[in-house]
């Protein structure tokens, strides 16, 4: 095809060439959405290759902020954004818009739980799609529950160490998350991030695996869909495809008995997660309120340690509190919805007791 007149289409020629996609499919695109849940490393990639197909509105959703430890995988960010603890949402918008000003990209710093997430899906209307990179069993099936529940397509994938997997979800077409895995490992029962480590090139095998069936969702394309479980190893150099069409899905507490136990039943969140790889408890707030005032609250802390604010969050050390004798002080980040980041401790009833001495209930 010749190339575009339209400034808007001119940029996505080589893309509009594919078969079956032309300009139809790149304006198709242009109206569409996705939610990106998770800004860390399967996150920034799939974000970078979307955006720059054209998907016309990306929300990038995400609880933390960045830290070097980030940067050996996690595309979006660089050495400024560790250095001035930036939270990851705002980094990765503020990078993706520099890639592609003509779409919508919209940050949102915020932890995904019971209480948002019907309502983040709810917003994609009706062409959209969410794209799993989150790095926690029970947000993923939170999401599965809030997928299934409106009928919105996911997108799931997850890497450890050199391996990694991926599935897309047509909820009511193919089986969810809970068909296939219908409980999360036990704790302590599978490898993290933290114990197996994660290989870079293995993050981008699978968000760009992630991002292509994200765009074939879009656009529409049934075709060249299938309901597959996709694993591999880059470093082992090893590749399987399980077929997941024979799955009796009549079983599925979730998708065959509308039974959402991570969104509404008991197995919802505590209001404490770690976070992978970072030593750090986040701690919700008992009540979603009024945001908090960052500058007022950085007043009444100066006497305990010493903090920076910014527009999105206030963020230091307190002097007087540690893990253990002989530890660094515990670094404490509040969030402008009142939720709270305490790094140096791995214990959510430490982290708990830090948030209601210095934040409040």
């Amino acid at each position: 095809m010749a190339a575009p007149t339209d400034p808007a289409l001119a940029r996505y020629h080589r893309q509009m060439l594919l078969p079956g996609f032309g300009e139809a499919g790149q304006r198709r695109l242009l109206g569409s959405s996705v939610l990106i849940v998770g800004c860390g490393a399967l996150g920034c990639v799939s974000a970078d290759a979307l955006a720059r197909a054209g998907v016309g509105r990306l929300f990038l959703v995400d609880r933390d902020i960045v830290e070097t430890t980030n940067l050996q995988r996690q595309i979006l960010y660089d050495e400024a954004d560790a250095r001035d603890g930036v939270p990851k949402a705002a980094a990765a918008a503020r990078r993706l818009r520099a890639v592609n000003s003509g779409i919508a990209i919209e940050p949102v710093i915020a932890d995904l739980n019971a209480r948002n997430v019907e309502r983040l899906i709810g917003g994609l209307g009706s062409s959209g799609v969410v794209v799993d990179g989150t790095d926690n069993f029970q947000t993923r099936y939170l999401l599965n529950d809030g997928c299934v529940k409106l009928g919105v397509p996911l997108v799931y994938g997850g890497v450890v160490g050199t391996a990694g997997m991926n599935m897309t979800i047509l909820p009511g077409r193919t089986p969810c998350l809970r068909c296939v895995f219908p409980e999360p490992p036990a704790p302590g029962s599978t490898p993290t991030c933290d114990t197996a480590g994660v290989l870079g090139p293995m993050v981008s095998a699978v968000a760009a695996a992630q991002a292509a069936e994200a765009i074939k969702v879009l656009l529409g394309r049934d075709d060249l869909l299938q309901p597959t479980l996709h694993q591999f190893d880059l470093w082992n150099n090893q590749r399987h495809s399980i077929d997941l069409s024979g799955i009796d899905r009549s079983a599925c507490p979730c998708c065959a008995m509308r039974r959402f136990d991570f969104l509404e039943g008991d197995r919802s969140d505590s209001g404490t997660a770690a976070l992978c790889g970072t030593n750090s408890i986040q701690v919700l707030p008992s009540e979603a309120g009024a945001a908090v005032d960052l500058r007022a609250l950085a007043a009444r802390l100066a006497a305990h340690g010493t903090f920076t604010t910014t527009d999105h969050l206030i963020r230091g050390r307190l002097h007087s509190e540690t893990a253990r004798v002989g530890a660094e002080p515990l670094e404490l980040t509040v969030f402008r919805d009142g939720r709270a980041i305490v790094k140096g401790t791995a214990d959510p009833a430490a982290a708990r007791s830090v948030y209601a001495r210095y934040v409040g209930a």
